[in-house]
């Protein structure tokens, strides 16, 4: 299950400390323009060592096209890339070849394939996310023809907070701070606690908001194909990522059906609702309203003090790590958390394309 999507689909490949990062996209719309600036810029948010509260490791996290591009342009062939690793500091690792590292991947995995790479979690990193930007960023270039926007921002870092929905807020502010949110005075707050945390040797989780504006009515499917449906799951591919919930969410079980409805009305010729309580998705097919939703993180699992653990012969010991690490993974995750509502909403776009007909 190293491929994602129907019709506009990923396959990825590369582990944290190999020789490269990379993947094949195919289904990908013949004529798109490739911004290759736009492309780069996309890499540059999520690669680390871009400030104070990220990992120090130094990637230029270039990406190098090897297909399915020509003069500029797609081609509608499947589009090869790479994008090399070439700061791997593989001997801080040395230490957790023997040692299953708490709420890593090191236990199930060995235990799944009989093997593992113990360099920074080898397939396991985050660092794979890279082949989801590359793919989210050709994605985004093509919904931008169809008029589709789609912004991540940090909401929650720990226990600080947004108030408000995104409608209260400034989007375009998002990038204007280290930890991406667009209230100036809580990304202060964050970015404090987040510097506080990483000097305690420890980490810290928060929650990632995501609007989707301009998306057609349609998309999505009846049953198995739901919008909101595929959306989660592309969310819950992503590292350390432990909920998804849209519209009002688990805010809403407390309020009464009369409070939650979206009424229906007639606006200048339009049908559209009052309210969006629902998300834009209804029966499972986007209804024309913005999409919006909520992804959650857990705090970093490597942390850099002492931990207990067992051995791979389950003896006690104790783990100290080496390395580089993210004290809080929200600022990175943005770009991927974009990346990936780009792809399935490209992918459901171009599925509605197949399906619909006139009736």
């Amino acid at each position: 299950m190293n491929t994602i999507g129907n019709i506009f689909s990923l396959t990825t490949f590369g582990e944290s400390h190999g020789e490269a990062i990379g993947g094949v996209i195919d289904g990908m719309p013949a004529g798109i323009e490739v911004d290759m600036a736009f492309i780069q810029n996309e890499l540059n948010r999520r690669r680390p060592g871009q400030s104070s509260i990220t990992t120090s490791r130094q990637e230029a996290d270039q990406v190098e096209f090897l297909s399915g591009v020509f003069e500029g342009k797609t081609t509608g062939c499947p589009i090869g890339f790479i994008v090399r690793n070439t700061n791997q500091h593989s001997q801080d690792y040395e230490n957790m070849r023997q040692l299953y590292r708490p709420s890593h991947a090191d236990y199930t995995y060995t235990q799944k394939y009989g093997c593992r790479d113990h360099r920074g979690g080898g397939r396991s990193s985050a660092r794979i996310t890279i082949s989801r930007v590359v793919a989210g960023a050709l994605a985004k270039l093509t919904l931008r023809q169809l008029g589709i926007h789609i912004q991540a921002y940090t909401s929650q870092v720990g226990a600080i907070k947004l108030e408000h929905n995104y409608q209260q807020y400034d989007l375009s502010l998002t990038e204007s701070n280290s930890v991406r949110c667009p209230d100036p005075v809580r990304a202060e707050e964050m970015i404090h606690l987040i510097e506080q945390v990483k000097a305690e040797g420890d980490t810290i989780g928060g929650v990632i908001t995501c609007v989707i504006k301009g998306c057609p009515v349609g998309l999505g499917e009846p049953e198995f194909g739901k919008l909101h449906a595929a959306l989660g799951a592309a969310m819950l591919s992503i590292n350390a990522v432990k909920g998804f919930e849209y519209g009002e969410g688990f805010d809403g079980v407390a309020a009464r059906g009369s409070e939650q409805n979206d009424i229906f009305i007639n606006r200048q010729g339009d049908i559209t609702t009052q309210t969006n309580h629902s998300g834009g998705i209804q029966g499972g097919i986007s209804n024309g309203q913005d999409i919006y939703f909520r992804v959650a993180f857990k705090p970093v699992a490597t942390l850099l003090r002492e931990q207990d653990t067992v051995d791979i012969n389950g003896q006690a010991t104790k783990l100290t790590a080496k390395g580089r690490h993210d004290p809080c993974v929200l600022p990175r995750a943005v770009p991927v958390v974009e990346a990936m509502a780009a792809m399935t909403i490209l992918d459901y776009y171009l599925l509605n394309k197949t399906t619909k007909i006139d009736c």
